[in-house]
């Protein structure tokens, strides 16, 4: 009787288990259609969430970058105001295309946490009271930043916008230190300039002696005085706002020495967005700075940024700071290796700063040129 219970037992077992699986062998194969385009649909939202995170890194990065707490209040109106009609600007401007900056060169391993300076346009402003008789001169003060250093000046101009003259005419360009205290304004440069009749223009004159002087003395730069006077006596040089004068006034542009940098080169795989291609990939992706509200980024106002997405397979070493986000925007929360950038390049930039002065740098590892797993 006892083992009569027992095999009873077993037996029942043995059917419960064979009609589970007989249950679930039409179950799976209902699923499997619906799972593959879970999975697909699963794919469309990860890449999307990366997306979106990948642009609110980039705005939180440049600023970083910039060593800026809070992008600079300068609204589209001020910066036509501010914006010189200056030849080296427009040098700069013609750099960009449509899309701005499309880095295809190798990537360099430099300084991955800030700007690299290129070039800075520092804006004249009124100089201290204690150098002005009777409210004048009202021009021109350069401030300094503290990260200028003498040793990696190559090269600063003081460019001057001439009034149009009248007739050809022999004019003068002078440039003199101001002392406080009502002392006598020294002479530092001078330039002779033939001007022909009936056009403005702008002329330059080299500064960098005087910058130096400046950086090694910073008790000296009261400012300098500027004048330009034609045959007749008339200063055609503009040193004040005047109507009609917006965006001609004095400015010193300064180009500075990079640290030396050393090539390294990766490779990886391209796609699109319709792409089949369920491997670590590289993604388009453009940051359009007006989106941000970002009108004192000067140029270029959109760039390629680009975005990794994909399955992984072999575990790295991770570099670069975007790999965390692909791990957040992963909803499995898979700890293992993620596709991550392996190549990155920087970005050129024309923007004003806080202190409305122009900035022409370049901002390390903005743009992703390959992706692999890490």
């Amino acid at each position: 009787m006892h083992f009569y219970h027992i095999g009873l037992t077993l037996l029942m077992l043995l059917a419960t288990a064979s009609l589970g699986e007989n249950q679930q062998q039409p179950q799976s194969s209902v699923s499997a259609g619906p799972q593959d385009t879970s999975e697909s649909c699963s794919t469309c939202d990860v890449r999307q969430h990366i997306k979106s995170m990948r642009l609110n890194a980039i705005k939180s990065q440049i600023l970083s970058k910039l060593r800026m707490k809070e992008a600079p209040n300068i609204s589209r109106d001020v910066v036509k105001q501010l914006l010189p009609r200056a030849p080296p600007l427009q040098q700069l401007l013609d750099q960009y295309d449509v899309l701005g900056d499309d880095n295809r060169d190798a990537v360099v391993d430099d300084d991955d946490e800030h700007a690299v300076t290129e070039t800075v346009m520092l804006m004249a402003t009124e100089p201290d009271l204690a150098v002005q008789a009777n409210g004048s001169p009202k021009c021109c003060l350069f401030s300094l930043a503290q990260k200028f250093q003498a040793s990696r000046i190559l090269r600063a101009q003081l460019w001057v916008h001439l009034r149009a003259s009248q007739e050809p005419t022999t004019v003068f360009l002078q440039i003199s230190r101001l002392t406080p205290d009502g002392g006598r304004h020294t002479r530092i440069r001078s330039l002779k300039l033939d001007v022909k009749a009936g056009a403005g223009s702008w002329q330059s004159i080299d500064v960098k002696q005087v910058l130096s002087v400046w950086l090694r003395q910073p008790d000296t730069n009261w400012g300098i005085q500027i004048n330009a006077y034609d045959d007749r006596g008339n200063d055609l040089a503009v040193t004040s706002a005047e109507p009609g004068e917006e965006g001609l006034q004095p400015f010193m542009e300064v180009k500075l020495s990079e640290a030396p940098r050393r090539a390294r080169r990766d490779s990886g795989l391209d796609c699109d967005e319709n792409s089949p291609e369920s491997r670590c990939c590289r993604y388009p992706l453009t940051v359009d700075f007006e989106d941000f509200g970002w009108d004192w980024i000067i140029a270029p106002k959109r760039y390629k940024a680009n975005y990794c997405s994909g399955e992984c397979e072999y575990m790295h070493l991770q570099k670069y700071p975007h790999t965390h986000l692909v791990n957040k925007a992963n909803p499995r929360g898979n700890a293992g290796p993620c596709c991550t950038p392996t190549k990155m390049s920087p970005i050129n930039m024309l923007y004003f700063n806080r202190k409305e002065q122009i900035i022409y740098g370049k901002i390390p590892s903005m743009v992703v040129d390959r992706c692999g797993c890490s």
